[in-house]
C-alpha cells in the first residue's frame, strides 16, 4: 500500500509541476503543456569530465549554485564560465531542472538557477540578472572557492518556456554572450524584441506537439544580423526531455552549444555547425541556420 501511495503521490506531484510550464500569454492546458519526448528510446545525457556539486549561493538565498566539484583545472587547463538557467512556468524552485542543470555543469560551467524563498512566487529578468552578480561578487570574494576561478567575460543565459522569455530580456544585457532559448520566442513585437539581441542564439523547440513552435519560428524569422541557429525536435513537445535523467537530449543541445560559444569547443560545435552538423543530419531534427 505504501508503494501505491508513493507512485501516485509522485504522478500527482508531475501533473502539478506541469502546470508551472504555462506561457505569459496563458490560455494552455496541462495536456498541451506537459506533452513530452518518452523517455523510452530517447538518446541519453552525456555528462561532463567534472563531478558536480551544488547548493545554495553564499549570500544570496535566492539562487542555487552547480559548479564542478574539483575546482583545480580553472583556470590553467580549463575555463569556467557561467550559465543562467529560467525556470518554465517562471518558477522560482528549480529543483524540478536539477539533473539537467547537473549535466551542463559536469562540463566545466558555473551553473546558476533560482531557489524557492518566502514571499517569492515567480522568477523575473531580475532575479536572473542578480545571478550574474553575484558570480560577479564571488569572483572577487577573497574566501571564496570561487576566487579568481571564473570566465566573467563567457556568460550564457538559457531558458525553457517561460524562462525562455528571460533569457531573450537578457539578451541585451552586455555581459551575456549568447542565449538559449528552449521550447519559446519572442512576444509582441517580435522584431523590436530581436533587435536588441547582441549575440548568437539557440531556438529550440519541441516540433509539432509544442505550441511555443510558432514562437521559436518566428522569431528566428525576425533575427537577421545575427549567428542563430533553430532545432525542432521531433515529438519531443513542450515539456521535452527535461525530466528526462540528466535533462536527456536538451541537456545534450543545451552542454554543446554552451561549450562551443563560450568554450570554443569545435568538436561541441559540430552539433550545429556546417552542412552535415549532428543535429542538421540527425532525422529526428528539422534545423535552421544563419551566420555560423
Amino acid at each position: 500500500m505504501q508503494k501505491i501511495s508513493l507512485i501516485l503521490g509522485l504522478m500527482f506531484a508531475l501533473v502539478i509541476a506541469s502546470v508551472g510550464h504555462a506561457q505569459r500569454g496563458g490560455g494552455f492546458n496541462r495536456e498541451q503543456i506537459a506533452t513530452a519526448l518518452p523517455v523510452e528510446g530517447a538518446p541519453l545525457a552525456v555528462p561532463g569530465p567534472y563531478k558536480v556539486e551544488s547548493g545554495s549561493a553564499f549570500n544570496s538565498p535566492g539562487h542555487v549554485v552547480y559548479r564542478p566539484a574539483d575546482l583545480t583545472p580553472f583556470p590553467r587547463k580549463d575555463t569556467l564560465p557561467v550559465i543562467v538557467w529560467g525556470n518554465g512556468g517562471c518558477a522560482i524552485n528549480s529543483t524540478r531542472y536539477a539533473g539537467f542543470l547537473t549535466t551542463i555543469a559536469s562540463h566545466g560551467f558555473v551553473v546558476m538557477a533560482t531557489a524557492a524563498q518566502p514571499g517569492v512566487d515567480r522568477a523575473n529578468a531580475d532575479h536572473l540578472r542578480a545571478a550574474i552578480a553575484w558570480a560577479e561578487t564571488e569572483n572577487k570574494r577573497a574566501e571564496s572557492p570561487l576566487n579568481g576561478k571564473i570566465a566573467l567575460d563567457r556568460i550564457a543565459v538559457m531558458g525553457q518556456s517561460c524562462g525562455g522569455f528571460m533569457s531573450l530580456d537578457l539578451g541585451a544585457d552586455p555581459r551575456v554572450d549568447t542565449i538559449g532559448v528552449f521550447n519559446s520566442g519572442a512576444q509582441g513585437d517580435v522584431a523590436a524584441v530581436v533587435a536588441k539581441l547582441r549575440g548568437p542564439v539557440l531556438l529550440i523547440n519541441g516540433h509539432e506537439r509544442d505550441f511555443a513552435m510558432a514562437w521559436s519560428d518566428a522569431t528566428f524569422d525576425a533575427i537577421n544580423n545575427l549567428p542563430t541557429f533553430s532545432g525542432a525536435r521531433k515529438n519531443a513537445g513542450h515539456t521535452a526531455t527535461v525530466d528526462h535523467p540528466g535533462g536527456g537530449e536538451w541537456a545534450n543541445v543545451a552542454s554543446n552549444w554552451a561549450r562551443w560559444q563560450l568554450k570554443g569547443d569545435k568538436e561541441a560545435g559540430k552539433m550545429f555547425a556546417g552542412k552535415d552538423c549532428s543535429l542538421c543530419t540527425n532525422p529526428n531534427w528539422i534545423t535552421r541556420s544563419k551566420k555560423l
